[in-house]
């Protein structure tokens, strides 16, 4: 069970707290005003008699893993967009080594699928984890660009090729 224990102590006071009763009053508005200067600590809320709250977050239905609770891994082909292909261009540093959006937006002008395109980036990127994501998401691998390159051609070494091949082969 996933789960984040959490424990609050919330002490309060209803006294004001003076610390500096010896301050002189200024009777000119110039100088100062009327009122007596004080200190006081920053309330907190909740009683002062240290007792404690515990919390328990669960995560997803019953309190399940990431993908179980739909952060990581839950997503399906069509939630991909190409928000998410520029998001992970930038992420990824992609912007920084090109110097412009122009591979991005040849590749998103061809009617490839965003989350076809993002496998092709993060299988150039060598990017594992993220592979794996748009592969349980549906993503195909076989999916070709302009230059008939699918994202197996454009994989940075033969570890991340079998690593596609593999993972589709056993593809839940």
């Amino acid at each position: 069970m996933a789960s984040i224990p959490c424990t609050f102590q919330i002490p309060c006071s209803s006294k004001p707290v003076n610390s500096l009763p010896s301050l002189p009053k200024l009777s000119s508005k110039f100088l100062g005003s009327q009122k007596t200067l004080s200190w006081s600590r920053p309330s907190r809320i909740g009683p002062s008699n240290g007792s404690r709250t515990q919390c328990w977050f669960k995560f997803g239905k019953n309190g399940v893993d990431a993908e179980g609770a739909g952060i990581y891994g839950s997503q399906g082909r069509d939630d991909f967009d190409r928000d998410d292909v520029e998001q992970y261009f930038n992420y990824m540093g992609m912007l920084a080594v090109e110097g412009s959006y122009d591979k991005m937006e040849a590749l998103l002008n061809q009617n490839i699928h965003p989350v076809d395109i993002l496998l092709m980036l993060a299988a150039s990127e060598g990017d594992k984890p993220k592979i794996e994501e748009l592969l349980r998401a549906g993503a195909k691998y076989d999916v070709k660009d302009a230059d008939g390159r699918t994202a197996l051609e454009r994989a940075v070494n033969e570890e991340i090729r079998d690593f596609i091949l593999g993972f589709s082969v056993q593809k839940p």
